[in-house]
């Protein structure tokens, strides 16, 4: 089977353009390859797609809570590594078309490409098969984490405060110490500091930056 046939089959649904499919399984490093574009205008639509499915479940299943616990919990199910790990469990890395000398750097293996790459798929999904199609799909890929979420989670930036408040330190300093890349894809690295231990993190914008820092700063202390 090809790496299209194998997606259908992951996603329950047989394309009437399955052109879209082929997008959507295309890195950028072999975006023209047989007149397929990448997948990034479907990961754009996908994302959203994502957002407002989970969102909506959220509210079905936790239906007393409010905003402020409900945030946390959609932000922790449709984060990167969260999706990565999906796409991992269910074999996406093996239907991705990367060009050869990205595929010889583990490119596949990469947890953005993974989550961008689900998104895509779910982008490819809802365009070709609509809503209904695309929250069945959603549901059934990440009901057991979502199973698995009692406790609504904490973002990284709140637990490392947290956990500097407990130890009377000072609250933690976040400070940008690199910015690449064009105005419309900007490229962030963030320093953040809590006593005598930092950590740095890398993202598309500063907020993301200060919480990729946290959370790497989280796995080095102790608990």
């Amino acid at each position: 089977m090809s790496g299209v046939d194998n997606a259908q089959a992951l996603l329950g649904h047989r394309f009437q353009r399955p052109k879209l499919l082929a997008e959507a399984l295309t890195h950028r490093s072999a975006a023209g390859a047989r007149g397929v574009g990448s997948n990034e205008r479907l990961e754009f639509i996908g994302d959203r797609v994502l957002g407002l499915v989970v969102a909506e479940w959220l509210l079905e299943r936790f239906p007393d809570e409010q905003e402020g616990k409900l945030g946390p919990r959609l932000a922790a199910l449709v984060s990167k590594p969260s999706l990565a790990h999906i796409a991992e469990a269910n074999g996406v890395a093996a239907l991705l078309s990367v060009a050869p000398g990205e595929a010889k750097r583990g490119v596949r293996s990469q947890a953005t490409v993974l989550a961008d790459a689900l998104e895509a798929m779910i982008g490819a999904l809802y365009l070709d098969a609509g809503l209904a199609a695309s929250r069945d799909f959603i549901r059934k890929v990440l009901s057991h984490v979502v199973e698995q979420q009692f406790i609504p989670p904490k973002d990284p930036k709140t637990a490392l405060q947290e956990w500097a408040l407990k130890r009377a330190l000072p609250l933690p300093a976040y400070d940008v110490v690199a910015t690449s890349g064009p105005s419309h894809e900007p490229h962030f690295v963030v320093k953040v500091s809590v006593g005598d231990e930092a950590a740095r993190g890398e993202a598309g914008s500063k907020r993301a930056a200060e919480q990729a820092a946290a959370r790497a700063l989280l796995e080095r202390l102790p608990a």
